[in-house]
């Protein structure tokens, strides 16, 4: 099965045996997330980004486009993602029920690269995006936006000649797509998130010898690089971030204990920005150990500061590759293992947690896929926040 960057880089992509293991030391935060029936519109239906302007209109994207319209979710066809593995949406921007941006990779055919996708009301169109030299190839691997004006599609342009990378920025400004590229460093950027026009964050990792966590920020005028911890000694990196103020901002992946070539598990890693700095946060894991299991934590999303959802997959310890949901939460003090439903049950489960989106204050979506389908989760808490985490 080919692969985007990012989709590869992130997992791997096996399929699982459902088991329902323990959080080692963990108490399990009270949860009652359903599964709700979504359509897969195509042989391959991942869905790897979600927004919302309202209860009522959601984007969930991926190799399938489907659509919440307050009572069931609906597909849409994008022109390009045809469910073959060789074309994926990775970022969404719900803006109203009469415009959204989605953006992506095509991998194969005449012309590789990235893809600009624009909603209208009625139906997704392709729309320029910005050029680059021959040798040049874009992809965008997130969308965030502060308002209609303000809309960011992040990525790495690589030179097909030299092979070098650098971490590419997009911008729509209300008339156009511009793009600006930070230096040459191999920085691959994952996920994207902004709280305000001057508030933005970009963080994946960086791809030279070692392979560590990245973090770049926008302060209305620049892109900046800003330090962030790794743990252990192996690989770590970042596949999502959330901004929620100029001093608090949450950033997930995984870290890897020992150093290749030594086999290792992968371990929950979160970070936090406290407005000076990134520090590691303790975060449990599925367990038990054993040189087979790992934990990986793909996005997150808010309905406060203090609940704050991360979520991923688990790799049960019996070496089989096979993926069950993971799902993390926040409140205030600790992060805890929560309750999640893996909705495959024998066969080839490969059960993922990729997006999530709050649409309305305690109103939770959280997306991903099964084997070869769509999968959504949905939870009603009834919280009365002021921060709502719709783009």
């Amino acid at each position: 099965m080919r692969l985007t960057l990012s989709a590869a880089a992130f997992l791997g992509l096996s399929v699982a045996l459902f088991q329902d293991l323990p959080a080692q030391g963990q108490t399990q935060a009270s949860s009652t997330f359903e599964v709700v029936a979504t359509p897969d519109a195509n042989p391959n239906s991942e869905l790897f980004a979600a927004s919302a302007s309202s209860p009522n209109d959601i984007w969930a994207v991926g190799q399938s486009t489907i659509h919440f319209e307050g009572t069931t979710w609906t597909a849409f066809s994008a022109p390009m993602i045809k469910g073959d593995n060789n074309s994926f949406l990775q970022g969404v921007v719900d803006i109203s029920p009469t415009l959204a941006w989605a953006a992506g990779n095509v991998t194969d055919g005449a012309h590789p690269g990235q893809v600009i996708e624009q909603w209208n009301g009625t139906k997704w169109s392709l729309f320029p995006a910005p050029k680059f030299g021959k040798k040049d190839q874009a992809d965008v691997f997130a969308m965030t936006a502060s308002s209609a004006n303000d809309v960011w599609a992040i990525g790495s342009l690589m030179n097909r000649g030299t092979g070098l990378v650098s971490p590419l920025f997009e911008h729509w400004n209300g008339t156009a797509w511009t793009a600006t590229t930070g230096e040459l460093n191999n920085q691959f950027l994952f996920g994207a998130s902004a709280d305000a026009p001057n508030d933005a964050w970009a963080a994946g990792f960086n791809g030279s010898d070692n392979i560590e966590t990245s973090a770049m920020h926008w302060d209305g005028a620049n892109w900046k690089s800003v330090p962030t911890p790794n743990v252990g000694e192996g690989t770590n990196k970042l596949n999502a971030v959330l901004a929620l103020a100029p001093n608090d901002a949450w950033a997930v992946g995984f870290s890897t204990p020992v150093a290749p070539p030594e086999q290792a598990t992968t371990l929950t890693l979160i970070e936090h920005f406290d407005g000076t700095s990134w520090a590691v946060v303790p975060s449990p894991n599925v367990g038990p150990n054993g040189a087979n299991q790992s934990n990986r934590l793909l996005g997150l999303t808010a309905n406060s500061a203090n609940d704050i959802w991360a979520f991923g997959s688990y790799f049960p310890a019996d070496g089989s590759g096979y993926q069950m949901t993971l799902l993390l939460h926040w409140d205030g003090t600790s992060w805890t293992v929560a309750s999640s439903p893996s909705p495959t049950k024998g066969g080839l489960p490969c059960d993922l947690l990729w997006a999530g989106v709050v649409p309305s204050s305690g109103n939770l979506w959280i997306l991903g896929s099964v084997h070869d389908g769509t999968l959504a989760i949905h939870m009603t808490t009834g919280a009365d926040s002021s921060l709502v985490s719709s783009f």
